[in-house]
């Protein structure tokens, strides 16, 4: 995968989307890293709505749009989109480039994600369109993954798209991991940063 190479008259701009449910240190390395590296003006954080992919019931959206305030709020070039929690019905990334390209025709748009979002890239609503909008850019700690494990669908993908890496440390943090801890009274300290660990406690989010 050849990295794109970057314009030179247009503005780019990153969309960085998840249930943030919690934001952890990994997400913000994976925010910091992909506006060093993509050379983004802006990254839109836009937590996601009525998740249709999600077996579990997300926590409620005002918590995880606080939350994401919080954890975001230390890189300046990054701002928490509130709009998918806003929408009506099932919350398609589709439906959020589409509103962004035709609000902003002149950026060049560079969707974040990880690899196990990648490996599941063929099954999202309309993901043609989403390749034909932005340039997908995966977390390259997982490269691995995705190299090893390819089928006729993910390479119909890959062909359609494209990609660019992201290169940031390998930083094994999952929020389900961190939903179990809370909920078994462990501490979160070193998963998440220190407003979004004090918001969970002060909310008693993530019973067992």
């Amino acid at each position: 995968m050849s990295p794109s190479e970057p314009s030179t008259d247009r503005r780019r701009w990153g969309l960085y989307g998840g249930a943030f449910d919690p934001p952890h240190l990994a997400h913000q390395a994976l925010a910091r890293s992909a506006i060093a590296q993509l050379q983004l003006e802006q990254l839109l954080i836009v937590p996601t709505g009525q998740a249709w992919h999600k077996a579990r019931q997300l926590s409620a959206a005002q918590h995880r749009l606080a939350m994401a305030q919080l954890a975001f709020a230390e890189i300046p070039t990054a701002t928490v989109d509130a709009r998918e929690m806003q929408r009506v019905g099932a919350s398609y990334t589709i439906d959020t480039l589409t509103e962004l390209s035709a609000q902003n025709p002149e950026l060049d748009w560079f969707l974040l994600m990880g690899a196990d979002q990648f490996h599941a890239f063929g099954s999202w609503h309309r993901w043609q369109d989403i390749a034909q909008i932005a340039t997908i850019c995966i977390a390259a700690r997982a490269v691995n993954t995705w190299t090893t494990s390819q089928n006729s669908m993910q390479n119909t993908v890959e062909r359609a798209c494209k990609m660019q890496t992201i290169a940031m440390p390998d930083m094994p943090i999952s929020a389900t991991d961190i939903r179990t801890r809370v909920g078994q009274g462990l501490s979160i300290d070193h998963l998440v940063n220190s407003s979004v660990a004090r918001y969970i406690a002060d909310h008693q989010l993530y019973p067992s």
